[in-house]
């Protein structure tokens, strides 16, 4: 379920950053193996992206970009990646965007989808 929720979160976040980009508003969620053989997940979008100064913070407590956020969702995938042995981190799309990836132990991520 916490799985569920980071992957519905950073979906839904890629989502509210197309709704005033123009076109085209692509959403990209891949799954693969890393070269390090844990489990990573990938969501990029081609919205507003994230500014280059604020990338070293996008994930801290109370930090958001949106007027109605309260700058928690980010900071809670961090706490549930992290709480399964994985890392999340966030690089720019090109030519505009946001792709947010997370790798995950296998033997962590299969025991959390049962």
């Amino acid at each position: 379920m916490q799985l569920q929720q980071v992957l519905l979160n950073l979906i839904t976040n890629a989502i509210d950053s197309m709704v005033a980009e123009g076109e085209p508003r692509i959403l990209d969620v891949q799954s693969s193996i890393h070269e390090d053989g844990r489990i990573k997940l990938l969501v990029a979008d081609t919205g507003a992206g994230v500014h280059p100064h604020d990338v070293t913070r996008i994930f801290d407590p109370r930090f958001t970009k949106k007027s109605d956020g309260m700058g928690m969702g980010l900071s809670i995938c961090r706490l549930i990646i992290e709480a399964h042995n994985g890392e999340i981190w966030l690089t720019q799309n090109q030519p505009q965007g946001a792709v947010f990836q997370f790798v995950l132990p296998a033997d962590n991520a299969l025991s959390a989808s049962t």
